[in-house]
């Protein structure tokens, strides 16, 4: 088992922005639509399904509380699309991702913690693991591809270099 333990950092812009989107209205432009009764938060993530006969999917996940600390075990990747979690919870989730790439290094993998209230849209071939909700039952709209291609790869860690995750 590794000793390496993965830091959580605060879920922005600026840090994610190799690895997607952060989707959130706070501090974003909005416009009013609906006779001004509604603020319109425009284009916040790039959704990426049109390759290979793809088409964009809306779902809801229904996300169980995982245990902490947990081992890093593996991380999949979605090579013909991008992949959005937004929260209908005010609950904080943990993301882990990585860069493109054929293989995952377990230093370079990335630990963030939202504030609740942000979604995140990995692009296409980034690495992530799977849902990682803390504290209590979640529920996700997810928006990704359908289609005829296999769109989900997965890499395994070596169990001596699985990375703790503490939250």
């Amino acid at each position: 088992m590794s000793s390496q333990t993965l830091e959580l950092m605060p879920l922005t812009h600026e840090a994610f922005a190799s690895f997607g989107d952060v989707i959130e209205y706070e501090g974003r432009d909005f416009f009013h639509i609906n006779d001004k009764m509604v603020e319109r938060y425009h284009d916040l993530a790039r959704v990426d399904t049109q390759e290979a006969g793809g088409r964009t999917l809306i779902s809801w996940l229904r996300a169980k509380p995982n245990t902490f600390p947990s081992m890093v075990k593996f991380v999949e990747r979605h090579q013909l699309s991008s992949q959005a979690f937004i929260p209908l919870d005010n609950n904080p989730f943990v993301v882990v991702v990585a860069p493109r790439g054929d293989t995952v290094k377990v230093g370079d993998l990335r630990a963030f913690i939202t504030n609740g209230k942000q979604g995140v849209n990995y692009h296409r071939g980034v690495w992530h693991h799977v849902l990682l909700v803390p504290k209590r039952a979640m529920q996700f709209i997810v928006v990704d591809r359908g289609g005829p291609e296999r769109n989900c790869d997965e890499f395994w860690f070596g169990e001596e270099e699985q990375p703790v995750l503490k939250v």
